[in-house]
Parts: C-alpha cells; structure tokens; sequence
C-alpha cells in the first residue's frame, strides 16, 4: 500500500470513529423564554396561570428554585444574559467580548453552539438572538432570527387607564408586534422547532437545539382564547404591589425607561392587573407551542436520548414594587425559573443551592464531553444534580449599570444603590417578596458589613471596576 493510499484510509478510518462517537451521545434541547420570572409556573406554586407542558418539565425532571441572571450594562438585560451565555464569561467580561466584532468569536471557535459543534453534534437555532455575533454563522441551521423585540405602537404605552377605553388589544393583528402574516412569533418559533426535528432524525450526528422564543417580552401579545383564559376577577394584585417604586431615577430604572412606560404613574392596581392578565396569557400561549415541540420530540423516537433545559435570560415586576421591568435587582427579577430533564435527571427533584442562567452552557459542554475551555467562568449543573456536589457558588452576583448593585448569600440579600447612596438588607427566607428592609436595624450592621466584604470581591470576580466604597464609608469600615 503507498503511503498516500495509507493515509487516506487512516483518515477514512479516523473519520468513522469520530461519527460514530459523535452519534452516541445525547441531543439536547435548550428552550429558552424571555423575560419570565421564576414565579410563573403553576407547578411551582402559582395557582393562577396555566402551565401543563412547563408543569410537565418540572415533575419529568429537576428544577433549580433559585436560578439567577447576574445583571445587564444596559436597559436590555436580555444581551447581557445572553452574551454571557454564549461566551461563557461573567458580566462584565462578556461585556467586554460584546463590544468587539462578531468575528472574536466566529474566527476562534468560542461560541457555545460552536464549541458543541467541535464535539460532533449538528447545531440548530431559532428566534431571539439579540446580540452582535452572526446567529446564521454560529449554527449549522438558524431560522427566522429576531431581534430583541417587534417595534411597539405607541398606543401599547402607559396603558390601561381605568375609566377609559382601552386602545390597545393583545389579541388585534393590526397593532403587528408579534403578529406577522397571521402568526404569532412563537408559533412560527414552534413550526421551525418540529421541523428541524423531523430532519434530524435522517443525520447521523446528535443534534443541540436552541430555541429561543420573545415571549412573555412585551408586547404582551396572544389570541383571544388564551388571553379570556384569564378574567380579570381572577387575577390578583402582587402583594408587594406599591403605586410606585422611591428610588427609581436613583437606581438608573425611571419613568423614562422603555419597560416602565409600558403602565401609567403611578400605578394603579387596575393596570397591573391587566398587564398581569396579559403576561401569564402570553405564557400559557409559549407553554402550549412547548407543548408541541416535546410531542413531536416524543414522536421522532429521539426522547429517551435528549436533555432537556428550560430556562429563561431574566425575570419581570410585571407591577411589582411599583416596577414593571427587569431593570432592578428584586427576586422577581433576578430569578427565572430553570429545569433540566433526560435520561438520568431525577423526576420530580428541587434543588435550592443558588445557581445562574448561563450555567446551562457548561452542563452541555459535559453532556457532550467537550473540554471546558478556560475561559468559560460558568459551572455545569450536573454534579449538583448527581450529588456530587452541593454548590456552584457560595454567593450571587447582580449589577445593573452604575446605579445598582446586589449580593446574596444564603437566606441574605443587599441591595446598594450607589448614586443615592442607599442600601437594603432583606431576609429572603423569611421575606420572600423583599418588603421588610432591616439595613437600618442595629444588630444587622455587622451582617451588612459581611455581605458588604463579599460584594467587593465578587466584582474583582466579574471585572466589576464602579467604586463601592466611597458612597458607602461606613460599610468598608
């Protein structure tokens, strides 16, 4: 045999061992919604909005209670969270790598999906991308690529006003939106999803799919029939619910801010009830494409095979604390809900360890025994899942922008608020909606100056460079 005719068999050879290790791993399924706080899910103790297909993850597998976002460096927390998913790297450090060209990451290789693809799998996407890099050259297939949201009419702002006719109608075409060509965005989200899954099951590769739908972002848009699912008798007011929240310029979250615009000033309970009304409408209306995506899932024969992640880039006030964004660093805003199912992930199983979002990533990398690069600051879920370990990280950090900052650590919570000086101290065990601040309480200081110590090196961590000290002396003390 020449030596060229060798080769060419080696390589022949080499080849039929990659793919066929490559066939034998796991696919995985990675839905993820937009802007949808962790307290959404009827399974999870919301009696008020409807569920199944979310309500089914989370008995079919296990659900970390206590998944968080970091923050953002802008009014849109959504790049933030996902330039970090996709990177792999912390806030600020992912704000860095955003702030480059889109080529940093396509000529090097360093994208998730990329990654994944190194490791043999065939990589699909569709719907919200939101960040600089080329969903259509990251993915073997990407369709239907979004932006971060259909341009709103301006009769869907500072609305409704009780009394008065309501202009604007979540279920009427003509205000477009999410509307396009008589489809809502997250049904042509869920027909792009079966149909990559009935081509997937002629290749030989596993498949990562990412499916990314808009909704619940506003506008808070669904048919009519899920939307009167939901009678405004029966939905309640948040009980956190205030007409408006005290320290919203200082906290670089004010009137003026796209997402808050969204209900009137101050707010009324009338309003918030209507937005809520259209928030869970538009939930249930993404639950039931899910639905459809795990059927055909089910149907191609791939179920037993695939990991399942759901997950969301951040949460949402939707009336809370007088806030109607995710602009701040309350629970409902930091936290999303997050479960993991497949093949060997317990049923029925909840894990409160403290987590983040982009976690989500490193868990994949695992499944597909693909080598975590040293950038990749994110830690895989798996081991907590497995009992191997009890956490990822021993304390959580939040940011947005300069005006806010946060740090947890076990049952508790600061919030500071640089530029006006102000901090705030919740139990979260025993004050799970953040309405009892305990930061003036004598016998907290000590635990104020303890969270203060960790929050400063958790920016160290995150590349956080803003000056904590000097607005608050006597916490560095």
């Amino acid at each position: 045999m020449t030596l060229s005719r060798f080769l060419i068999v080696a390589l022949t050879l080499l080849g039929s061992s990659l793919q066929t290790q490559a066939a034998d791993k796991p696919n995985i399924l990675f839905i993820f919604a937009d802007d949808q706080c962790f307290d959404t899910i009827n399974a999870r103790g919301n009696k008020e909005i409807q569920t199944p297909n979310l309500d089914r993850l989370v008995n079919s597998g296990t659900t970390f209670t206590h998944a968080y976002n970091m923050g953002g460096w802008n009014g849109a927390i959504c790049v933030a969270s996902r330039m970090m998913l996709i990177s792999g790297k912390w806030l600020w450090h992912a704000e860095k790598d955003h702030a480059k060209t889109d080529q940093l990451y396509r000529q090097k290789g360093r994208m998730w999906p990329q990654l994944l693809e190194s490791a043999g799998y065939e990589t699909f996407f569709t719907g919200k991308w939101h960040i600089r890099t080329d969903a259509a050259k990251a993915f073997t297939v990407a369709r239907h690529i979004r932006g971060g949201m259909p341009k709103q009419t301006e009769t869907g702002y500072n609305r409704p006003i009780e009394g008065q006719p309501d202009k604007w109608s979540p279920f009427d075409m003509k205000f477009g939106g999410f509307w396009e060509g008589g489809k809502h965005w997250s049904e042509i989200v869920g027909d792009d999803a079966i149909d990559y899954l009935r081509m997937a099951k002629k290749t030989d590769n596993p498949f990562f799919m990412y499916i990314a739908f808009n909704a619940p972002h506003d506008p808070r848009q669904s048919p009519k029939e899920f939307v009167d699912r939901y009678p405004l008798d029966k939905i309640s007011v948040p009980k956190n619910f205030i007409p408006e929240y005290p320290y919203n310029e200082e906290m670089e979250s004010g009137r003026n801010l796209r997402d808050e615009r969204l209900a009137p000033f101050p707010r009324t309970e009338h309003s918030v009830k209507v937005n809520r009304q259209e928030y869970y409408a538009i939930i249930t209306h993404m639950d039931a494409q899910i639905g459809r995506i795990l059927a055909e899932l089910k149907k191609s024969g791939q179920e037993d095979n695939t990991y399942i992640f759901f997950t969301a880039d951040h949460g949402l006030a939707c009336g809370q604390h007088g806030l109607l964004g995710k602009q701040n660093m309350f629970e409902h805003s930091v936290r999303v809900p997050m479960m993991v199912v497949g093949p060997d992930i317990p049923r029925g199983k909840k894990l409160d360890t403290p987590v983040y979002v982009q976690d989500v990533m490193a868990s994949t990398l695992e499944l597909a025994e693909a080598e975590k690069p040293d950038y990749v600051q994110f830690r895989s879920l798996l081991p907590l899942i497995r009992g191997e370990r009890e956490s990822n990280y021993d304390a959580i950090y939040g940011a947005y922008v300069t005006g806010q900052r946060m740090v947890t650590v076990g049952d508790w919570k600061m919030i500071l608020y640089p530029k006006a000086k102000k901090s705030l101290l919740f139990n979260v065990a025993d004050d799970p909606l953040e309405m009892n601040d305990l930061s003036e309480k004598p016998e907290q200081q000590a635990k104020m100056k303890s969270l203060f110590s960790r929050l400063l090196k958790l920016q160290e961590e995150t590349g956080d460079e803003i000056d904590l000290k000097a607005p608050f002396p006597g916490l560095a003390a």
